[in-house]
């Protein structure tokens, strides 16, 4: 049985902070995600996947706190609660620009791997705690914001107590991630005293890795991940979207292509046999020391690549253009 994590990276967004707009307006087009008079956020989200009986994985990112006050995460943590999804540990340390009252005197960086092992440490332990405090159970699992963790991040993760780690993504290793990975391993392994299970994927070329996020992957190549992660019996096949990933990248309009794939995305999972859909609270810690064949991830396709090329053009042009159909 493969487990299924479709995981959202739930933020709030910095540049709209840099440019002005308020917390509130903020919290709308970026978490609720909403557009005219219908929203598109994790709400929406929430409601495909439990119509389809899956489980979601809400990678919330407390730091605005340091900004906004914790106010603003109790109704997001509590309706993910709620709703019974789970919420996971997320940070965008951006944030710490315009933090209040710093807990790493004031030091700065774009990535929590930015910083030293002592300082991540802090940043971790707080953002656990203020996700805790607005409601969510133990915290287990952590996500970096722009995948740009290292190997202290790992250690940092273990000394404040988590046991899951999704920020290796090998579309970003060498560049934001420089967590010490294999790009090609595929599943769950033990390192630094953490469980490292990366975002899943396929090549779209040949040795070309494309991950499976909603808004990179056309429903056919995910669907052709999944069904060969299970044929292959994978430990488990990891997704990854925003909760604002079904707007324009403006923000102002919903992206149906985006939509369609993600309700194409619950839709096959809850249809294919060998697929459990679950959290990182689910998953077995012994999952990395279960014995395994020899693993590959889908081969490429030039025929499903240029199709979804064409996708994507075409969704640009209905969707990104700023005075295009709402």
């Amino acid at each position: 049985m493969t487990a299924l994590l479709i995981t959202v990276d739930t933020e709030l967004s910095a540049l709209l902070h840099r440019n002005g707009v308020p917390l509130e307006e903020n919290v709308r087009r970026s978490i609720w995600a909403e557009a005219g008079r219908a929203a598109y956020g994790i709400g929406w989200q929430m409601a495909c996947l439990s119509r389809h009986g899956l489980k979601g994985v809400f990678f919330v990112d407390p730091l605005p706190a340091l900004v906004h006050g914790a106010d603003f995460l109790t109704p997001i943590v509590r309706t993910i609660v709620a709703a019974g999804h789970e919420v996971q540990l997320h940070i965008h340390t951006e944030w710490l620009e315009w933090a209040v009252d710093s807990p790493v005197a004031g030091r700065q960086g774009r990535n929590i791997g930015d910083f030293c092992l002592g300082d991540q440490i802090t940043l971790l332990g707080l953002a656990k705690r203020l996700l805790e405090e607005a409601g969510a159970p133990p915290i287990k699992a952590f996500r970096a914001g722009n995948f740009g963790a290292n190997d202290d991040t790992l250690r940092a993760l273990a000394q404040v107590g988590l046991r899951w780690d999704s920020s290796v993504n090998p579309a970003y290793l060498g560049r934001e991630c420089r967590i010490t990975a294999d790009p090609q391993a595929i599943g769950a392994t033990r390192q630094l005293g953490m469980i490292e299970l990366p975002v899943s994927g396929i090549a779209d070329r040949p040795g070309r890795f494309r991950p499976a996020q909603v808004c990179a992957m056309s429903a056919q190549e995910m669907r052709v991940g999944l069904r060969h992660a299970v044929r292959e019996g994978h430990d488990a096949f990891v997704v990854v979207t925003h909760s604002f990933e079904m707007l324009s990248r403006d923000r102002s309009r919903p992206n149906h292509a985006v939509l369609g794939r993600f309700e194409h995305l619950c839709r096959d999972a809850a249809r294919l046999p060998g697929i459990r859909s679950m959290g990182f609270a689910d998953l077995p810690a012994a999952l990395p020391d279960r014995p395994a064949g020899p693993r590959t991830r889908a081969p490429a396709s030039y025929v499903r690549t240029g199709l979804r090329m064409a996708q994507q053009l075409w969704a640009t042009w209905r969707y990104e253009r700023r005075f295009g159909p709402a």
